[in-house]
């Protein structure tokens, strides 16, 4: 990548004004393949300041040529898919197929949905002689993360452009390859200088430099609920909108007339997907007491049967999790858990026989967790599932709800009905029934320390509008 040592600021590829380069690792074999520039806080002044003199018109184009912009974005996006799926597989470690199909499909997946969205979007309405107008909010900062890179670049920059917003992208800097290549995406795409820019850097130079600025007028952040409090306590003196999509611990409760081989089967896989590095994991699967130990056996089955290794074999169903620290923190996680007596019925410490290097975690079941283990509210980010009885529905609901974080949940039923009245009662932004489909027209966010607000489709798009009411406008 010919600009991976630059930063696209201004509509151009632009030489960084610091000279520390931060080297891209590889999971599956711990080396580095590439390296990235990493910014300043003077790279961010040269970043905002673009956004802030493009705005001026950018915010005055209409909503029919903003969309024809996206729609033009999304035929280049579909040109170099490809190129983004093998990018993040290399960069993230996950298995190719899954990779090319997910991780750069979910890009195409938001596109498509907000280019319906915006076909219909009432961007204004009359009430009574007022007028509500929806206009953009203004400079905003994407801070994102590198478990979902591009669908959580795609989510925030695309409605933000659709709105007529200018901005800055901070990518993780564990992943940022994916991100270079969004920009030159958006560069051929004929997105105007300014409108989107890009610096890379770590958060606590970076990040917090964006989102202290005078000049952004909103800050869009995904990752972990201690950097959140921490970009809000940085956000707080400008007042400036603060838009987070932080951690989860969600329950899958398996209700008692469920097939189990089924349901357990589904809440393992669905726990271990992207090698458990998911905030919306169903990591906790509450199950009757009377099952647990049915449900027992078929999650150890089930885990077994997983194939760990490079992201580059065919057989591979789950690659490494991203770097050596999140493989630091899972296994001292495990470790816990196995000091705290939960029962270990698969996996464990250590990396799987025969891969000795990369960061790769054995898929781990943990047996009879109790509510208050470590495992059991800490979100863990690797592929560990609890399985934690519960006595009846009432007592799976409190379990389920008694965690800090509200970000998702899981219910398992034969009866529909049933599902629907117990996901009334759970305190989460998205509940599933039943294993759907993913679905980019849903709201996704969470509740309490999961984070505030909603992306996808309007409520995606809604995120970065102020609403203005033009009260005496008239009939």
């Amino acid at each position: 990548m010919t600009n991976a040592l630059k930063f696209y600021i201004d509509g151009a590829w632009v030489e960084p004004l610091g000279t520390v380069r931060l080297p891209v690792i590889d999971p599956c074999t711990e080396e580095a393949f590439a390296e990235v520039a990493m910014g300043t806080p003077a790279d961010i002044d040269r970043a905002v300041a673009a956004a802030k003199r493009a705005f001026t018109s950018f915010s005055q184009t209409t909503p029919a040529e903003r969309l024809t912009l996206i729609r033009r974005i999304l035929e280049v996006f579909l040109e170099r898919h490809d190129e983004m799926g093998d990018t993040i597989s290399r960069e993230l470690g996950a298995p190719r197929a899954m990779a090319h199909a997910w991780q750069a499909g979910i890009g195409r997946r938001h596109l498509d949905e907000l280019i319906r969205t915006c076909e219909t979007f009432e961007w204004q309405r009359k009430k009574g002689t007022t007028l509500v107008n929806h206009e953009p909010v203004g400079v905003v900062a994407l801070i994102t993360p590198w478990n979902w890179p591009i669908n959580q670049i795609v989510c925030k920059a695309a409605p933000a452009i659709m709105a007529g917003c200018t901005m800055v992208l901070k990518p993780s800097e564990v992943t940022p390859l994916n991100a270079l290549l969004f920009a030159e995406i958006l560069d051929a795409a004929g997105v105007p200088p300014g409108v989107f820019n890009l610096v890379n850097g770590d958060g606590p130079t970076v990040g917090a430099a964006l989102a202290a600025h005078l000049d952004v007028d909103m800050v869009s952040f995904t990752g972990s609920t201690r950097a959140g409090i921490e970009i809000a306590k940085l956000a707080a003196p400008t007042v400036k909108r603060v838009h987070q999509e932080l951690g989860g611990k969600s329950a899958n409760i398996l209700l008692d007339d469920v097939d189990f081989e089924a349901a357990v089967t589904a809440g393992v896989n669905s726990c271990f997907n992207n090698s458990g590095q998911s905030c919306n994991a169903p990591t906790r699967m509450l199950v009757p007491e009377a099952r647990h130990d049915d449900a027992v056996e078929i999650a150890r089955r089930a885990a077994e049967a997983h194939r760990v290794g490079p992201a580059d074999h065919e057989r591979t169903t789950m690659g490494p999790v991203v770097s050596s620290v999140q493989f630091e923190r899972v296994e001292r996680l495990i470790a816990i858990g196995i000091d705290e007596g939960a029962q270990v019925v698969a996996g464990g410490l250590g990396r799987p026989q025969g891969l000795e290097r990369g960061y790769y975690v054995q898929p781990t079941v943990f047996a009879n967790v109790h509510p208050s283990m470590t495992i059991a509210r800490e979100e863990i980010f690797g592929p560990v599932l609890a399985i934690m009885p519960y006595r009846d529905e009432e007592d799976a609901i409190a379990i389920a709800n008694d965690s800090p974080f509200g970000l998702a949940a899981y219910v398992q039923s034969a009866d529909h009905d049933r599902a629907r009245r117990v996901a009334f009662r759970l305190r989460a932004g998205s509940v599933y029934l039943n294993y759907p489909s993913w679905d980019a027209a849903s709201p996704f966010g969470g509740y309490k320390q999961s984070g505030n607000g909603r992306e996808y489709a309007e409520w995606g798009l809604e995120a970065f509008l102020e609403v203005k009411g033009i009260v005496g406008y008239g009939d």
